[in-house]
Order: C-alpha cells, then sequence, then structure tokens
C-alpha cells in the first residue's frame, strides 16, 4: 500500500516526513538584505528555494522564491540559493517587495 501512496501521491508531501522542506540554512547578509536558504526535498534531491527579507520602513518586508533548480546535496542548494539571490537583489533591488 505504502508504494501506491507515494506512486498516486498520497501521504507524506514530496516522499517525505517534513512536508517538503529540508533544514534551512544560514542566513546571509548581503547589501542589507537577509538571504535564508530554504531548500525544498525532492525525493533524493533538494529544489533551490529561499527567502530575501529587508526593513523597509520599520517593517520587515519578506519575498520568498522558488526555482526550478535541483541539487544533490544541501550545501550546493544553499550556496546556489544565496547565488540566486544576490543576482535578484543587484537586478530588482526593492522593486522585489513590490
Amino acid at each position: 500500500m505504502s508504494f501506491l501512496k507515494k506512486l498516486f501521491g498520497g501521504g507524506g508531501g514530496a516522499g517525505n516526513d517534513n512536508d517538503g522542506k529540508a533544514a534551512a540554512g544560514a542566513a546571509v547578509e548581503h547589501e542589507g538584505y537577509l538571504i535564508t536558504p530554504t531548500p525544498m526535498k525532492e525525493g533524493a534531491q533538494y529544489r533551490l528555494a529561499g527567502t530575501i527579507s529587508m526593513e523597509v520602513d520599520g517593517e520587515t518586508q519578506t519575498h520568498q522564491f522558488i526555482r526550478a533548480d535541483l541539487f544533490t546535496s544541501t550545501d550546493e542548494c544553499n550556496d546556489a540559493c544565496i547565488r540566486k539571490a544576490q543576482q535578484v537583489i543587484k537586478e530588482q533591488g526593492k522593486s522585489i517587495f513590490r
């Protein structure tokens, strides 16, 4: 029965017991923004996901992003998340919070 649940999407999220979330990586400060990797476990791989936060006018603004990129380790995924977030910050700046 367990095989059928996995095959047809029954039970445990994306094939794990943590609703598809792996342990979050360490937050990194970049140009006043706080980048927090939040990889999502998908089978034996991790999907690139994270948040970019910044205090704007006394209020913390947060932008969550999820990418199609998959990695075999959380370390690789977290490193790529930080690079991608830095790129987004460089290209879009504070407009990501709109």
